[in-house]
């Protein structure tokens, strides 16, 4: 297998600035969704078109780990080993940009051609579908429940009844699903500003991606405090975004991700990130 490709990562931008610069870059030319910019003309093998010459370029939201986050001067994780398998298909080097999570689901950074594809541990929904396309599934993920050693916590009904407060990542499947179940949470940008609430004693209790969870309490100074103390069988599964209609790219995708499943190069990096061999029905 080919050496990883090195990444760079581009700061983010506030998310209300974000969305809206975006919205009117991708509204602004009367529904003509058609690439204008002269870079966005640039092919890679088979005729993909990529917003940047030799670049295939990623949205994503660091820090997601395992899923992607920063490592010295690279970004690095699961999602990254994935999209970058695409990247050596169509013979081009991954780049990854960090923006809000709500530009990448809403499909606003991909219309304005910021990015190629999007990679951000993202599940896939109906809601999302009317906004952006999905690859096929790559990774089936449920939520999970964390706080502090000794809360007494073992499910939603506990965080009702001893009046927890409970936060959740902004933008993301996990809100939702407690948001259905009757809960207000308090809301963090990332997933490392939720952690850091609940240490900082803001919320008593998170809901978070299990391989999220689980990978923050492979850390002995986080495991030392806090466990998972319940798990949520939401039934989900992640998809790499792409603009609506991006059909040479998304066939591309799908190729490399079935290929990768079939030859044991999914498996080899999942175990990788995870530590152990993907489900079966992975």
């Amino acid at each position: 297998m080919a050496p990883w490709s090195t990444y760079r990562r581009v700061a983010g931008i506030g998310a209300t600035a974000l969305i809206t610069a975006l919205m009117v870059a991708a509204c602004g030319g009367g529904g003509d969704t058609t690439a204008s910019s002269p870079s966005e003309a640039a092919s890679a093998a088979g005729g993909v078109k990529l917003v940047n010459p030799g670049k295939l370029t990623t949205c994503t939201n660091i820090p997601y780990e395992p899923f992607q986050f920063q490592q010295g001067d690279k970004i690095v994780g699961f999602d990254v080993d994935i999209v970058d398998l695409v990247a050596n298909k169509l013979g081009v080097q991954q780049e990854i940009v960090d923006i809000d999570f709500a530009a990448i689901k809403s499909g606003a950074a991909l219309n304005a051609g910021k990015c190629d594809v999007a990679a951000a541990g993202m599940t896939i929904t109906e809601e999302r579908k009317q906004n952006l396309d999905f690859s096929v599934p790559y990774f089936d993920a449920s939520q999970a429940l964390m706080a502090k050693k000794g809360s007494g916590v073992t499910s939603l009904d506990d965080v009702k009844a001893k009046g927890l407060k409970l936060g959740a990542q902004a933008s993301t499947t996990g809100l939702d699903y407690v948001k259905s179940q009757g809960f207000e949470p308090i809301e963090f940008a990332d997933s490392q500003k939720q952690l850091n609430g609940l240490q900082a004693g803001r919320v008593d209790v998170i809901v978070q991606d299990l391989p999220v969870v689980l990978t923050w309490l492979k850390k002995p100074e986080i495991s030392a405090e806090y466990e998972m103390v319940g798990s949520l069988d939401t039934g989900e599964q992640y998809g790499i975004g792409l603009k609506k209609g991006n059909t040479e790219l998304l066939n591309v995708v799908n190729e490399v991700i079935n290929q990768a499943k079939a030859d044991g190069t999914y498996a080899t990096i999942y175990k990788k990130w995870f530590g152990t061999e993907p489900p079966s029905n992975s």
